[in-house]
């Protein structure tokens, strides 16, 4: 595993690196906290017949968690701290009862081997295979599961994914935000209130000023102003030792909700159709580009590792490698990694034949 290691360590081979063999005995061999982002879609249980073996065809769902956990707790060791873990994985059903097994594995990933759950996200696929059954709705969504190892400091490029936002103007001579706030119907309802006090209602003029003047500055894009007395619904309820937001309002009459400057978040529905422009005589998971992107320009930093250790027909590393991430491809077909270093010839490649 001399040859790995090396690539590891280069930071100048920007090209993707694929590995055949079982991951659980080639992750083993890796080196603690040399990974800088995982993005995979492991074997679904009992839905295709892949070559080279591996999970997916066990006896029981039980034993492909098992199977499936193992890998896992060997990709929780070779992440990074700052790293994070993207976890695709399907359903499947066995006589007649829908097993819920990426959420039995993604609890058992949290309860047993100390993951950090961020987010679920639910990849809408928009369209889906022609159901067959007359008691079922057909199934067009699959989870994709966003795993760190710990709460805060983790490589996050949240401006990489953020919508464009609109921007604010003058209007007759008034600032007015990006969605129509010019902050003249805040000033009315600072003066109809009934529940400020004479120095709140001072200080929540002052502040609305300079909120507006941050505004035209380009300081913030947009705001809401929340004031006591005025009738509005209190963000994340009215009980003061549960919402901060509750208690600035009792102690000050008022608070501000301001959007990033920069657009805000992408939610967590991502429609995305499913895609397998690749080997689609030899593999058939539809495993699209628009899936991966996402999660590495998100937390992955640029000349970083990123790595599947189902690899498949190489999506991963050819959008890694596109997006100038360095990656590790592991697979047990040979087959598949010669699909993958064709889809990543233009880059070059590395296949290291355990």
């Amino acid at each position: 595993m001399l040859a790995i290691n090396e690539y590891i360590n280069d930071t100048d081979k920007l090209i993707p690196f694929f590995i055949q063999g079982d991951s659980l005995n080639v992750l083993a061999h890796l080196p603690n906290d040399c990974i800088d982002c995982i993005v995979t879609s492991p074997p679904y249980y009992m839905k295709r017949q892949y070559l080279g073996g591996g999970i997916g065809l066990e006896s029981t769902y039980q034993q492909y968690i098992d199977n499936l956990l193992a890998i896992m707790k060997e990709v929780y060791r070779v992440l990074k701290p700052t790293g994070s873990c993207w976890l695709n994985i399907g359903d499947s059903y066995k006589n007649k009862q829908l097993l819920n097994i990426p959420y039995r594995v993604a609890i058992r990933m949290q309860d047993e081997q100390k993951w950090i759950l961020r987010n679920t996200v639910v990849w809408d696929k928009m369209k889906g295979a022609m159901s067959q059954s007359k008691d079922s709705l057909g199934c067009e969504y699959e989870p994709l599961f966003h795993f760190v190892k710990k709460r805060r400091g983790y490589y996050y490029d949240s401006n990489s994914v953020r919508k464009k936002p609109r921007s604010a103007h003058i209007e007759n001579g008034a600032v007015v935000s990006a969605t129509g706030v010019s902050g003249v119907r805040y000033r009315r309802k600072i003066e109809l209130s009934t529940e400020l006090t004479e120095e709140q209602r001072i200080n929540a003029y002052q502040a609305l000023d300079e909120v507006l003047e941050r505004i035209k500055k380009g300081e913030l894009s947009d705001f809401r102003m929340v004031i006591k007395g005025a009738n509005q619904r209190v963000t994340n309820g009215n009980t003061t030792n549960l919402s901060g937001r509750a208690k600035e309002l009792q102690d000050k009459g008022f608070y501000f909700l301001f959007y990033n400057p920069n657009g805000s978040m992408i939610s967590d529905v991502w429609q995305i159709i499913p895609e397998d422009t690749q080997g689609r005589k030899l593999h058939f998971a539809p495993f699209p580009e628009d899936l991966v992107k996402t999660p590495i320009v998100l937390t992955c930093p640029p000349n970083g590792i990123v790595l599947d250790p189902f690899v498949g027909t190489g999506t991963t590393s050819y959008v890694a490698t596109q997006l100038g991430r360095r990656s590790i491809g592991i697979d047990m077909a040979q087959e598949y990694l010669e699909l993958a270093a064709d889809r990543c010839s233009e880059f070059g490649c590395v296949i290291n034949n355990k």
